[in-house]
């Protein structure tokens, strides 16, 4: 059986929404041919004339049988996502329902879509470039309104009307080099003359080198935004983690009792701190124990530590002593050297910290997480910690930025090259020796945006895909 591949044009369908319990369900449908191909399945004959973007009522039948009744969006090229003439049918909600209907449209000469395979189609049929076909995955991955508004704005086009800006200043340095390659020095000016063997319009690939490391910079930031923080609670047993787990999470997530040594085990949650996605990890207590199944939680725990980018580590305010506090902090100091940690003095509505604190070069931060006292002092204090892991925060005022590893690398590929060619340049060494480093960079610049591409490239990409985009 001949394996599908991407790059055809045969008449697609899939799952835009997830079969179950919801009032609706949506089916995606394209291809050349897709909406003749439909015809017999549908009751209502408006649908094989129906103009693009028109919604029709009919419905789904198998041999006369109806499946469904539904709703039926019309699309017709080159005038919608894909380029190509399309459908998207509204069915019932349920598994069922939606089941039946796909099944009629494989009947009909459909195939079940590739992942990312409409996406990739509209890339092919230069409705999105590579940078906004990536930004709809960012986009449906968003874990915060952060996340969501940076995907949002590059899917608007702003890194590809970056990059195109920047690769055009490229391409015109390096057409100034080229010209005195391609013509003797008799033929062009004394001006060019004095030029050759230099590089042309030097300070334009000097601007675009200072665009592009900022552009390389945005990524460390936005992989934050997209892939999240891992932060980690930990401290001796009863010390308040799983109240603040819950207190962050805003809902009874872990189990809180007085009884020391409840959590057995980790438990984790998604949270928004600042924008910042935020995988929050409540841990078992740290402390020796013969209870052989505490001790793996105990185990366990302290192995998430060195997962951690962040940890907070709580100390029981209402019950710590002055020599169990430099226990405390001697322990922490054993998983500071190469972590962040941000020490919590827990309890505070009932126990104030103790001024001057027995570590002076650590004081923590006083919070309740019973009451909710001192969190936003908490918040402020992860951002600050994020931001200083990241050396510094992008400048997102101008809208641009970075959105996958793809970008990131090729950037930095042409980066190096342009720096090479700069190099050069200051050794004053020959045109045709820099040519080719200008070259490459403007290669690396179009093949973010999908001007220079493969097919093994894009099938890998698209391949990551959700299937129905």
């Amino acid at each position: 059986m001949q394996k599908t591949t991407y790059g055809d044009e045969t008449p697609i369908a899939a799952f835009a929404t997830v079969p179950g319990n919801s009032a609706l369900t949506l089916i995606r449908c394209s291809g050349k041919g897709s909406i003749d191909l439909a015809s017999s399945i549908f009751s209502s004959d408006k649908i094989k004339n129906a103009s693009g973007n028109t919604v029709i009522h009919t419905w789904v039948i198998n041999k006369e049988q109806k499946i469904d009744e539904a709703l039926v969006s019309v699309f017709r090229a080159p005038v919608s996502y894909t380029g190509e003439d399309g459908f998207d049918i509204s069915c019932h909600g349920g598994t069922a329902a939606g089941k039946a209907v796909m099944s009629v449209l494989i009947a009909a000469g459909f195939r079940d879509a590739l992942p990312g395979e409409f996406t990739f189609r509209a890339f092919m049929n230069g409705k999105l470039d590579l940078t906004k076909c990536e930004s709809v995955m960012e986009l449906v991955s968003a874990k915060t309104e952060t996340g969501r508004s940076h995907a949002v704005t590059r899917l608007s086009g702003s890194l590809q009307n970056e990059i195109n800006e920047l690769k055009q200043l490229l391409v015109q340095t390096l057409a100034g080099a080229e010209i005195f390659l391609d013509y003797s020095e008799d033929e062009v000016s004394a001006d060019a003359d004095e030029t050759a063997g230099r590089l042309p319009n030097k300070e334009i690939a000097l601007n675009v080198l200072a665009r592009l490391k900022k552009l390389s910079s945005s990524w460390r930031l936005e992989r934050i935004y997209q892939e999240g923080v891992t932060i980690v609670i930990a401290g001796k047993p009863n010390a308040g983690k799983s109240s603040l787990f819950n207190s962050l999470l805003k809902e009874d997530r872990s189990i809180v009792t007085e009884i020391p040594g409840t959590t057995r085990d980790w438990i984790e949650a998604w949270v928004s701190i600042e924008g910042i996605p935020i995988r929050l990890i409540d841990t078992a207590g740290l402390r020796e124990t013969a209870d052989s199944v505490e001790k793996m939680g105990v185990e366990k725990s302290r192995s998430l530590l060195q997962e951690a980018d962040i940890i907070l580590y709580l100390i029981d305010g209402a019950e710590s002593q002055e020599t169990e506090i430099q226990n405390i902090i001697s322990e922490i100091e054993s998983v500071r050297k190469n972590k962040s940690v941000l020490i919590l003095w827990n309890k505070c509505d009932v126990s104030p910290l103790p001024v001057p604190f027995p570590a002076e070069d650590c004081t923590p931060i006083c919070i309740s997480a019973k009451t909710g006292e001192g969190l936003d002092t908490l918040y402020s204090a992860v951002t600050r910690t994020i931001q200083a892991q990241t050396e510094q925060m992008t400048d997102y005022s101008a809208g641009v930025s970075l959105g996958t590893a793809r970008q990131k690398k090729l950037v930095d590929t042409a980066c190096a090259a342009l720096e090479e060619a700069l190099a050069l340049t200051e050794k004053e060494e020959p045109l045709d020796i820099i040519a080719p480093m200008l070259r490459e960079a403007v290669n690396a610049l179009g093949e973010i945006t999908g001007e220079v591409s493969t097919a093994d490239i894009l099938e890998e990409m698209f391949g990551r895909f959700c299937v129905g985009k």
